[in-house]
Parts: C-alpha cells; sequence; structure tokens
C-alpha cells in the first residue's frame, strides 16, 4: 500500500458510469473517517477498483489517495483483474452484470486461454500453466451466488441485445430485472441469426475479392439488424408498458369503493364537466355536439364495441384506435367498418381491434396484464405519452379517465348513461382531492 496523487491515477474509457448516489455517501464517509478502503491500480497506475472512491476525494478536493498496487502481465490481465473485482464486491445490475460476464469471457479468448469445467485453473495453447491461476467466468459467477442457468442467460442478454436498446435500457429499472432483459434480448433471434449469417457471407466474399456480393451480404446484415433493433424497442416498450400498467391499477378498486359513497353531483344530459385538465360529455358521443369538442391530434382513443357503434370517426381524431371485445373474435367488426385496420390482439382475456393510418408494429411477446383497468393503462403507456390525449366515447367505470390521471395524459371522455358519468367524476374527486367544474370546456 501506498500513497499517490490523483491525477496520477488512470481511468480507462470502458469504465462503467460512476452513481452519484454512491458517491454523495463515500463524500459523507470519507469526510468523517478518511478513506478506509483504498483503491487498487496496476503498476502502470490504470485504476483497477475504486472509481466512486476516486471520484468522491476528487470532489472533496484532495490530492493524495491511498492506494494498493497489483501487478498485471498487459493491459488484459489489468482489465481482468478490474473486472473481477467488480463482480465480487460492487453492486451491479443484471445488465452491468451480463456485460462484464461477456467481457471476461472475451478477454480470456483473445489471450488464449481455456479451461475445462471443473479446472480453477486455465493453460496456454503450449500448454504451459499460467500464474497467478484464473477461474472461469462460471465458476466466479457461482462463488457469488449465480446459477449456470443464471449465467448462460446473462451472456445471452449481453450478446444478443443491440448496443442501441441497451442504451435505453440503463436509464430504467428494467436494467435490474434478468427477465425483462431476457426477454428483449431473445425478441429479433431470428433477424439476429440472419444478420450473422449475412456479415460471416460478406466477410467470405471480401476475402475472396467479391466485392458486389460482400455489398449485397452487408446490405442484407444491416436490414436484419435494423429489424432486430425495432422488434427490441416494441419489446422493451412492451415491458415497461406492462410494469406502469400494474403500477397504475393496484389501488383502483379500493378507489372505485371509496368513490361509491360520495356524494351524487346529480349529472345531467348535455352536461359539460372541467375535471381540470380532462373534458367529460354526458350524452351521445356520435354526435357532433361530442365530436366538436375533441382534440384533432389525439394519440389514442380507446372505445367499447356496441351494438349501436356509429365512431368510425375515431380514427380521424386519434393517431391510434384500440376498440375493446369482452369475449367472442372481433374479426367481424375489423371489416364492416371503414376504419384502417392493423392487427387483432388478445389482451389478458379481452379481444382488442388496433387500427391507424399508420403501421403498426404488434409486439410479439404475451402481454401480462388482467382486467380492464390493467389493460386500459397498458394501452396507454404504449400509445399516449404524457401529455397527449387520450379519447374515450364510453365511460364505463371511468378506467380511461383515471389512468389518465395518474398516468400523466389528458383524457376527453363521454357517456350517454349519466349515472356512469357521476360516478366517474366522484372517483376522479375523490383521487385527486379537487373538484369537478361544470360548464363550457376550457378552450385554453
Amino acid at each position: 500500500m501506498t500513497t499517490i496523487s490523483v491525477d496520477q491515477v488512470s481511468v480507462g474509457l470502458n469504465r462503467r458510469p460512476v452513481k452519484d448516489e454512491k458517491v454523495a455517501e463515500l463524500i459523507e464517509s470519507i469526510k468523517a473517517n478518511g478513506l478506509l478502503n483504498p483503491i487498487t491500480i496496476d503498476q502502470n497506475f490504470n485504476l483497477v477498483a475504486g472509481l466512486h472512491r476516486l471520484t468522491a476525494c476528487k470532489l472533496i478536493g484532495l490530492t493524495q489517495i491511498e492506494c494498493t498496487i497489483i501487478t498485471c502481465e498487459d493491459d488484459n490481465h489489468s482489465r481482468l483483474a478490474e473486472i473481477d473485482e467488480n463482480l465480487i464486491r460492487s453492486e451491479l445490475n443484471a445488465l452491468e452484470r451480463s456485460e462484464l460476464w461477456l467481457e471476461r469471457d472475451r478477454i480470456l479468448d483473445e489471450m488464449g486461454l481455456r479451461a475445462k469445467p471443473g479446472h480453477n485453473q486455465y493453460r496456454s495453447k503450449g500448454g504451459e500453466m499460467i500464474s497467478p491461476l484464473l477461474k472461469t467466468t462460471l465458476e466466479l459467477a457461482k462463488e457469488t451466488g449465480y446459477t449456470d442457468r443464471t449465467f448462460q442467460h446473462g451472456k445471452q442478454i449481453a450478446r444478443s441485445i443491440v448496443p442501441e436498446v441497451k442504451e435505453i435500457l440503463r436509464t430504467t429499472e428494467l436494467a435490474s430485472s434478468p427477465t425483462a432483459l431476457l426477454k428483449v434480448a431473445r425478441a429479433g433471434s431470428q433477424e439476429r441469426q440472419q444478420a450473422e449469417q449475412a456479415e460471416q457471407a460478406a466477410q467470405v466474399a471480401r476475402d475472396q475479392k467479391q466485392q458486389a456480393e460482400g455489398e449485397r451480404q452487408a446490405k442484407i446484415a444491416a436490414e436484419a439488424r435494423a429489424k432486430q433493433k425495432e422488434l427490441q424497442i416494441v419489446a422493451f416498450e412492451a415491458i415497461a408498458a406492462q410494469k406502469e400498467a400494474k403500477a397504475t391499477t393496484k389501488k383502483s378498486q379500493q378507489l372505485l369503493n371509496s368513490a361509491a359513497s360520495s356524494i351524487a353531483l346529480n349529472v345531467q344530459t348535455g352536461d359539460e364537466w372541467n375535471l381540470d385538465r380532462h373534458f367529460v360529455y354526458c350524452g351521445d358521443t356520435m354526435s357532433s355536439q361530442f365530436i366538436e369538442c375533441l382534440p384533432s391530434n389525439a394519440a389514442l382513443a380507446i372505445a367499447t364495441l356496441s351494438p349501436d357503434w356509429n365512431h368510425d370517426y375515431l380514427v380521424d381524431e386519434a393517431k391510434v384506435v384500440v376498440v375493446l371485445r369482452s369475449e367472442g373474435a372481433i374479426h367481424n367488426f375489423c371489416h364492416q367498418h371503414q376504419m384502417p385496420f392493423q392487427f387483432e390482439w388478445m389482451l389478458g382475456d379481452i379481444y382488442a381491434a388496433v387500427f391507424s393510418r399508420q403501421m403498426i408494429p404488434k409486439p410479439q411477446a404475451a402481454i401480462a396484464v388482467r382486467g380492464v383497468e390493467g389493460i386500459v393503462a397498458y394501452l396507454i403507456s404504449v400509445y399516449a405519452q404524457p401529455g397527449n390525449f387520450v379519447i374515450s366515447p364510453f365511460m364505463g367505470h371511468g378506467e380511461v379517465l383515471m389512468a389518465c390521471e395518474k398516468m400523466g395524459r389528458i383524457c376527453f371522455v363521454g357517456d350517454q348513461e349519466p349515472g356512469r358519468v357521476d360516478r366517474a367524476i366522484a372517483t376522479w374527486q375523490t383521487y385527486t382531492g379537487k373538484q369537478a367544474v361544470l360548464g363550457e370546456r376550457d378552450e385554453g
């Protein structure tokens, strides 16, 4: 152990980002107790372990830092030491851990070091023993509490998720969920295989000086990679939407029960109510009075199938229209109406028909949401961003209205039945603690 200048420590470019909250905790600890655990560097002053500690010391203004120096044969050995330190000591999420497992195996491959299962050592190609002894990545994983299955899934995650999607995942809670990451990794698997085959074929063509064939295979590979990325983003959005939907609907039934005893508002046909940002209409939602109140740039419209359906106008008011039906096929409905049909979907135990004037990819994975509240919240999460308009020409139990309130969307909803409108407004008032206002809709 020795003390060196903080400016002498070299930090590699492949370091994972520091976590601000951890640095903040270390700053307070170092101010109170000094640096309890020295950082680790190699003989060339490259940082092996302790980036958060080094960052904290720099922010405090310290010019000297205690360190432990280890000797590494080369950059690969230094990086292996750094990875092992992180895998053993650091608090990693599932994505970070998976990437380190894969990188560790790749470095060992580059070094020509291989071990048979159960061997706690590596040999060079010439059979010479490598010192110090290195563990297989799987052995290291098991020592830190991970099974063979988890390890193999982790490498699949790191290998299969495209870099752009990884960057999206890093900023979300899904980066800590191996199950969610594995679903994303498996999306577009056929396209990934096609891309890998085309990339290999392109390399063979280039080696054989077949320029035209190399370019053709490279184009196939690029198109397959782009499709793989698209499918993984769709999978990510579907999983994130399910998570948001579950969080949104967790206390829905309690809210409905508490609103049941609220004072009735005596809603009447023709009423227009302002609920903060939302608009509620009591009356015929096929009428021009309701249609004229709607925004023409809504992100989503959610409707239920009714015997007197006359709501094809929704496709001109919203980018995406979803029609729900509790049982039976919805196929005939899809082809009897003028809205441009995209696909039929099974969400939990409810059939959904999706309409839009633009092409919309259908999520491939099964959607694990249940009940009308969960399905509505899921659809809103997928097709509407915070601040977007959502239209619902049927009130139901106020599922769309309340999901929009909880998720930061703006709802335009109506129903012919005054009792349903009354109960929905009461539910909203109970949840928000605000008062609905009867009168003309505020255009501003």
